[in-house]
This record gives C-alpha cells, sequence and structure tokens, in this order.
C-alpha cells in the first residue's frame, strides 16, 4: 500500500473506530522511506483542518473495534522495508490498558538486524520521538512528545516488518506495539493533575471571594474632624444610617467627656432635625394615598352610576306596558337579573357612603384643626375641577334618590294589595333601611349643594380677577396702537397699571421658573426681543403658554426687564430688554 493513497488510510482508521481526521505535523514515515513529492501537509485526508490534540479520540484511548468487523489494513511499501498486514481473519493484537499520561509506546517483534536508525525513521512520523531506547532482545521503547502521538503508533501494531527483499530469519519480524508504564510519563502526569487542582482551587477560591459579602468597615475613633463629617452625613439623606451607626458606636465606647459634650449635642441636634424631614416624607406619602384613594372613590361612583342605569332599564322593562309582552321565563329571568342587579348596586352604595363618612370626618378633623387663615389658595384650574366633580357627584346622588324613590313606590304598591304573602316582614324592613338611606343622601346632597355654591363663588371670583387681567391688557394693546405720541394721561395710566402689576409678587414656582428663563434668554439677546420672540422660545417647553402670559410677569418685574419701542408707523416694534443689573443698583441706591 503506498503511503500516499489516502483512501486505505482513511479505511485503516474506520476500522479501528477513529473519525477521519486531519494530522498537522510530519508526516507518518520520513521523506528518504516515502514516495518522492508526497505532501506531508495534506494529513490523511485533504482539505480536513489540524488535529487539536485535546480532541477526543485523540488524546484518549480509541474506542474498541466492534466484535465480527474485519480489520482491513494493506501493505504499506517503504524504501528500505515493508510491512505487511496481519490476517484479517486472525483476532486483533491484545493491548493492555493506558497508563494515565502515556507517552511511551512498547514495540516489541522487530527484525534482528533492525538498527536504531530506521526505527527512528519509521516511527517519527507518528510525532516527535524525545527518546528510544532499544534492547538487544528485538525490541524498544520509543517515547514522544505529546499522548496523541502514541495512538498513530499503535496503528502499526501487527504489522510484519521485512528489510529490503531479503528473506532471511533476522531480516523479518512482526511488529508488537502496545501502551508502557514510565515513571517519566507518570510523574509528569500528575505534575499536570497537581497544577489543575491549583488552577481549579485558585478559580474556586476567586469566587468565593467575589461572592463574600463584603466586610464593614472599621469605626474611626472620636475627633473633631470626625464630628464635622459626622454632621454633613447627618445632613445627607444616604448616609444617614452610616453615621448613626457610628454614632452609637462612640457612645458604647464612652466618647463623651466634658470637652466632647457641646459636640455631641450639637450632633443630636441634627440627628434631630432629621425628624422634620421624615415628617415632610410621611406628609407626601400621605398625598399620595390620599389622590389614590380619590380615584379609587371617582371610579367606584362612575361603577355605581353605570349600575344604576342598568336597574334603570329592569325597572323600565318591568312596567305594565311592556312586562305583558314577555313569556314567563322571560319574566323570571328579567326578575333574576333586576334582583341580582339592585344587590350589587346597594353593595357598591353602602361602600360609597362609608368612604364618604370617613372623608367627611377626616374633613371636620382637619377644620377643627387648621385655621382659616392657613388654608392654601386655590388656583382656577383646581376650583373648576373639583366644582364639575361636585356637579357629577351630584347627578349621580340625584340618580341613587330617584331610584330610591321608584322602589320605596312599589313597596308600597306591594304592601296595598289585600292579601299578604310570607316575605311582608322583609319588604317592611328594606323599605326601612331604603328610607334611612334616602334621608342619609339627602343630607349628603345638601351638604354637597352648599359646596358646590362655595365653589361658584371662588370660581366667579377667580372669573372677576381674569377680567380685570384681560382689560389691563387691552390697556396695554391701545398704548401700543397709540405709539410714541406724548400723552400725559396714558402715562399716568401706564404707570398706574405697571405699579399695579409690579406690587404683586410672584405667585407660583412656575412664575419664578419662567423670570429665569426669560432673564437667560433676555441676557444673551442685548438688543431685547418681541413678546412674540418669547413665546416661540417658551413653547418648546410649555405649549399652553400665551403671549399675554409673558407680558404680565414681565410688567410685574420693571427692574429686571425694561420695554422700548423701536421704529416709526407701521414698523413700529415693541422690544423687551433684561437690565436686572442696572436694577440692582437703583434698588440698592433708594434702599
Amino acid at each position: 500500500m503506498s503511503l500516499t493513497d489516502t483512501t486505505a488510510w482513511t479505511t485503516a482508521l474506520n476500522n479501528m473506530g477513529i473519525g477521519p481526521v486531519g494530522l498537522a505535523g510530519s508526516p507518518l514515515l520520513s521523506d528518504p522511506l516515502c514516495v518522492p513529492a508526497f505532501d506531508h501537509g495534506l494529513g490523511i485526508m485533504a482539505g480536513m483542518t489540524p488535529v487539536n490534540p485535546m480532541m477526543p479520540g485523540i488524546s484518549l484511548l480509541q474506542p474498541p473495534v466492534p466484535p465480527g468487523v474485519p480489520v482491513m489494513k494493506e501493505i504499506i511499501h517503504c524504501t528500505n522495508c515493508t510491512l505487511f498486514p496481519a490476517n484479517p481473519n486472525l483476532p486483533p493484537p491484545a493491548i493492555r490498558d493506558r497508563p494515565p499520561g502515556c507517552k511511551t509506546v512498547f514495540v516489541g517483534g522487530l527484525p534482528e538486524n533492525a538498527a536504531e536508525e530506521l526505527i527512528h525513521r519509521v516511527f517519527e512520523q507518528c510525532g516527535d520521538i524525545t527518546a528510544i531506547r532499544k534492547s538487544k532482545k528485538n525490541f524498544c521503547h520509543i517515547r514522544f512528545a505529546e499522548e496523541f502521538m502514541v495512538d498513530k503508533a499503535i496503528y502499526l501494531s501487527g504489522y510484519r516488518m521485512r528489510l529490503g527483499s531479503s528473506t532471511d530469519k533476522k531480516d523479518t519480524g512482526r511488529l508488537h506495539v502496545d501502551f508502557a508504564r514510565a515513571r517519566d510519563d507518570f510523574y509528569e502526569w500528575e505534575c499536570m493533575q497537581r497544577m489543575f487542582a491549583r488552577e481549579e482551587r485558585h478559580r474556586r477560591m476567586m469566587e468565593d471571594e467575589h461572592l463574600r459579602p463584603p466586610s464593614p468597615a472599621p469605626i474611626v475613633h472620636y475627633s473633631e474632624h470626625e464630628a464635622n463629617l459626622m454632621a454633613e452625613k447627618l445632613k445627607d439623606e444616604n448616609k444617614f444610617s452610616e453615621a448613626i451607626s457610628m454614632l452609637l458606636a462612640w457612645f458604647e465606647r464612652g466618647e463623651v467627656t466634658r470637652h466632647s459634650a457641646n459636640n455631641f449635642y450639637s450632633i443630636i441636634q441634627s440627628v434631630n432635625s432629621h425628624s422634620r424631614r421624615l415628617m415632610g416624607e410621611k406628609a407626601a406619602h400621605e398625598q399620595e394615598f390620599e389622590d389614590a384613594k380619590e380615584r379609587f372613590t371617582n371610579a367606584l361612583s362612575g361603577i355605581l352610576t353605570g349600575f344604576e342605569q342598568i336597574v334603570a332599564v329592569f325597572k323600565a322593562a318591568s312596567k305594565q306596558k311592556a312586562w305583558d309582552h314577555f313569556s314567563k321565563a322571560q319574566r323570571k329571568n328579567i326578575d333574576i337579573w333586576r334582583k341580582q342587579a339592585e344587590e350589587i348596586r346597594n353593595a357598591h352604595c353602602e361602600e360609597l357612603l362609608g368612604i364618604r363618612r370617613e372623608e367627611e370626618m377626616e374633613m371636620s378633623d382637619d377644620d377643627n384643626d387648621e385655621s382659616p387663615s392657613k388654608r392654601p389658595r386655590v388656583d382656577e384650574s383646581a376650583v373648576a375641577a373639583q366644582a364639575r366633580a361636585l356637579k357629577e357627584e351630584n347627578d349621580s346622588l340625584r340618580w341613587q334618590l330617584d331610584a330610591y324613590r321608584n322602589e320605596a313606590e312599589l313597596l308600597k304598591q306591594d304592601q296595598g294589595k289585600l292579601y299578604r304573602t310570607d316575605g311582608d316582614h322583609t319588604n317592611d324592613q328594606q323599605l326601612h333601611f331604603q328610607q334611612q338611606a334616602m334621608q342619609g343622601l339627602q343630607q349628603q346632597l345638601l351638604a354637597l349643594q352648599e359646596e358646590y355654591r362655595k365653589m361658584e363663588l371662588e370660581l366667579e371670583k377667580m372669573k372677576e380677577e381674569k377680567s380685570q387681567v384681560q382689560a389691563l391688557l387691552a390697556a396695554l394693546k391701545e398704548k401700543k396702537g397709540c405709539g410714541s405720541k406724548p400723552a400725559s394721561a396714558n402715562q399716568q395710566s401706564e404707570h398706574a397699571t405697571e405699579g399695579s402689576l409690579a406690587s404683586r409678587p410672584l405667585r407660583s414656582e412656575k412664575e419664578a421658573l419662567l423670570v429665569g428663563i426669560i432673564s437667560t434668554f433676555l441676557h444673551v439677546h442685548p438688543f431685547g426681543a418681541s413678546v412674540e420672540y418669547l413665546r416661540s422660545y417658551l413653547q418648546r417647553l410649555d405649549a399652553k403658554i400665551s403671549s399675554g402670559e409673558i407680558e404680565i410677569l414681565l410688567l410685574q418685574l420693571p427692574h429686571m426687564f425694561q420695554q422700548e419701542f423701536t421704529g416709526v408707523g407701521a414698523s413700529l416694534e415693541k422690544r423687551w430688554k433684561f437690565c436686572g443689573f442696572e436694577g440692582i443698583k437703583t434698588v440698592s441706591q433708594s434702599a
């Protein structure tokens, strides 16, 4: 068999249970023994990737050949020798168990005239050979550089070697290649295992250190510098817990002395001031809770309104005009559905009434605690929203009252019959309960109507203020149309208007933010800007802002913003400039 025949090598490896893989490195036999022009880089199969020593089946012992499958080997022709395969019908040569880390093979059955150089040339194609120990009894030990090279040498076991064309007994021999136990191989394997164990311990140690929670930082001893740092930490909400733990440790150590008592007292004052912040957070959470409660109440009112409408449909269907046209089964179903809807409606109504009572009790407590002078000023939009909510609630209560009245009339009609049934007592109780509920609803309706009137009065006051502002805006527009004509009366009205606007302070945080943004914008525009230009810039931040609001805000601050007119006739234009730095000097001189 020629060494360049890849098909023969593939068949042999398949018979041994090894898949076709590429063998990188030196060829199986050296160039003097191989056919000329043999490309060793192609390996056994052309186009395959080089062998990885860690691939399964290469660095480990190959799996045994399945029983009953003949091993097909072919003749290997070399320059100085020829290797003949054994009879395929004979059992395969026996090999021992592979020792751990085996890199040495035992080669027996060598011809007596086989030189060490010939053996080296034959077996160096399996891999790099580090040592050959040849005996006088026709056997030798060959040690390779890597473990996977031993698998290639085991393939030649069973071949009969013949030197040249001689038939002399001393020039022939049957090769027996087997694993050998070597102390050097076992020592290197143990070293490798110890290295792997060290790496595994190091890896586990790094994982444990990574997963171990960090140890708490040591608490420093008391000093004036540390006391100042603690005072700063107590002001920070994120570092408050850390500062408290350090303060408790100082108290346990007995760091409080006569010299440090004042510092500790100031620290305790800082701790006490934190309670105010906590109360503020509590108030914010309570406000969120109240908002959620209000949303729940509104949603429940909407559900109750829907049930009232459903019950109204059933009652309309129960009237004589429509009731006679339904069949008996249909009447029964309608009656059952009406009762179910009424029960659900009554349950929701009781729940809503309980919530209203709780709110009234809380509102009465708040009214007793707070004085009217401390009540915050209600915004116009908030008043309008509350008025709409009260109106909707008033309508809902009216619907409920009508429903209760209808039910009371039906019960009276039932009581007016000539005979009494077993459910009369229950109907009387229901009538009594419904009358009580109706009285409660009437009282609640009166209270809501009174509150609604108050809200309407406040809304009218807001509208009056709005009309005054609009009148001022109209006066300003008339002044703009008059141009630069001098008029003493107009100047007096202008000064009066500006004085009235300037006397009004900023009412909300939104106006303060607008003043800051407009000041920055006009500061980078030294030649001034018109109100429309300012509005186009501010609409990027607030789309609902108008030119009238901006102009009123500018008129409120005459020491910060100055109005100038440029142009003549149709080209007359009004510009606003920032004069805050000059206004500071004017205010300081007048003071």
